[in-house]
């Protein structure tokens, strides 16, 4: 399975819990994402855009 639709299949998974429990948790991963900058999220990114 590929980064891209192993990517796919938890944004979709997490906007199936964030319909079902009304706490925005895709708001609250972007908040995190962007004020912090993990290491992990760069190497997904740059794996997806092939920087």
């Amino acid at each position: 399975m590929t980064l891209k639709t192993r990517s796919l299949i938890y944004l979709v998974g997490l906007s199936v819990v964030d319909v079902v429990i009304p706490i925005p948790i895709l708001g609250m991963i972007l908040i995190f994402v962007v004020l912090q900058k993990p290491p992990l999220f760069l190497k997904v990114v740059r794996e997806l855009y092939e920087i």
